[in-house]
């Protein structure tokens, strides 16, 4: 499939996200203005779906968050595509900073793709509104409310460089240290 006829697919089907993305040519299309929201997630991930058969999305999948950036990634979450090659990532990762979107994945990877036989591809990943209050990048499978299964076990560090964020709990001492009490650095 080109870039073009899946751009024009996402666009029939009234559920352009912002941008679609080759990772093997580099060609990238821009479906949408970052500033309106995308209509990807909540909907089937196949392509082969008539306009009058893909369900509605809950309206709050595709509004939330800060900035909210959809890109459609020519691939499949059976192979993750950070096994491949990246060209254009540079250009992608640049436009996102611009818009200040923090190089940080608080839901961790997203899970490796599961296929259960000869039934529908299942992914489990944690879609916590917790996580996804902070900002940075989520794979579709981590998104609260979307059943979408991808994009599976990407490599986070390729893609932006970025770690996935960690979050450690630590305890407060009992009793804090006057100020007064503090040693001045000479």
């Amino acid at each position: 499939m080109s870039i073009q006829s899946a751009a024009q697919r996402l666009v029939s089907e009234c559920r352009p996200c912002h941008l679609v993305w080759d990772p093997v040519t580099g060609e990238i299309v821009q479906l949408i203005s970052i500033l309106r929201a995308g209509r990807a997630l909540g909907a089937p991930e196949q392509l082969d779906w008539g306009p009058d058969r893909v369900p509605a999305a809950p309206d709050n999948v595709n509004t939330e968050g800060r900035i909210c950036v959809q890109i459609g990634v020519l691939w499949h979450p059976a192979d993750p595509f950070t096994n491949g090659p990246l060209t254009g990532i540079g250009a992608i990762v640049s436009w996102l900073d611009s818009w200040q979107v923090p190089r940080q994945w608080p839901a961790g990877q997203p899970t490796p793709h599961r296929g259960t036989g000869s039934g529908p591809a299942r992914a489990c990943a944690e879609r916590s509104r917790m996580l996804w209050a902070r900002g940075g990048h989520f794979g579709a499978s981590q998104v609260p409310d979307c059943a979408n299964i991808g994009p599976g076990g990407i490599d986070v560090d390729r893609l932006t460089g970025a770690q996935v964020l960690q979050v450690h709990t630590r305890e407060l001492p009992a009793q804090l240290t006057p100020a007064a009490a503090l040693p001045i650095p000479a």
